[in-house]
């Protein structure tokens, strides 16, 4: 069953679901490029690790985390609370809060012949619009992208957060692809729209003379919401996270109607 909305669906932004969105989407980009990219280009499929607090990770979703401890709970806390004052032979047990290791995933387009990269296509995740580590980790990797002779393409579709800085752009709107063109730096184009609108259909950047496929992330959205069962998980009954103004939501509902009255 597709999504009963136009463009993005707000509810896949959901704390909850955005790892598993994420991670779908990135794999639905990789298996719809193999074909056209060949014989000259191959999809890559990376990673990039980095470390945060664990109050990070509770606030905020993210691709792909391994926990290495869990913070301390409020109960033990209370009990060290509670005998701190009171004489005692044996020490307590409790747990200390650990980094835990966050690992995103991003695209790669490789020369087949060389190995070269040509393209690197970034789907965000909320930890790299927001302050911390995960931000800085990303940011860093992107400035070393435009500083290259790789392309970047960059894909942003989650409401919360800070966008990624952008030169003399006063326009906000909810959702932004970016594609920057390695010769046409620092010139690129931004395809950006709200969440009634289409997505853009954008082309991917290649060497100069091939031919460019053009990615609907609609259309692979749509496939990663029907794979993955969205349709029977989500609550369309509840709003989504994080929330619509109420004129959208007044929107939303009106799409929403024939789901609801089943």
């Amino acid at each position: 069953m597709p999504s009963p909305f136009p463009g993005m669906n707000p509810y896949l932004e959901h704390p909850d679901l955005w790892s598993e969105v994420h991670n779908r989407l990135v794999v639905a980009l990789a298996d719809s490029l193999a074909v056209p990219l060949r014989p000259c280009y191959y999809v890559a499929i990376e990673k990039r690790t980095y470390f945060s607090t664990p109050e990070e990770s509770i606030l905020v979703g993210i691709p792909d985390v391994s926990i290495l401890s869990k913070i301390t709970s409020s109960p033990q806390v209370s009990k060290l609370e509670a005998t701190a004052t009171l004489p005692f032979q044996k020490p307590l047990q409790v747990k200390v809060p650990m980094m835990e290791e966050v690992r995103e995933s991003y695209l790669e387009i490789r020369e087949l012949k060389t190995g070269a990269v040509i393209t690197t296509i970034e789907v965000l995740s909320p930890k790299n619009k927001r302050a911390g580590e995960g931000r800085e980790a990303y940011l860093r990797k992107r400035y070393q992208v435009l500083a290259s002779y790789t392309h970047l393409v960059e894909i942003d579709l989650l409401r919360a957060g800070t966008p990624m800085p952008l030169v003399d752009l006063d326009t906000k709107t909810d959702y932004r692809i970016l594609v920057s063109r390695s010769t046409e730096r620092p010139v690129a184009q931004l395809y950006a729209f709200n969440l009634q609108q289409p997505i853009p259909v954008f082309p991917l950047p290649l060497r100069p003379g091939d031919a460019e496929p053009q990615i609907d992330l609609k259309l692979l959205l749509d496939g990663v919401y029907d794979r993955a069962g969205f349709d029977l998980r989500i609550d369309y009954s509840q709003p989504p996270q994080p929330p619509l103004s109420e004129a959208e939501q007044a929107w939303a509902n009106t799409l929403l109607a024939p789901l609801l009255n089943q």
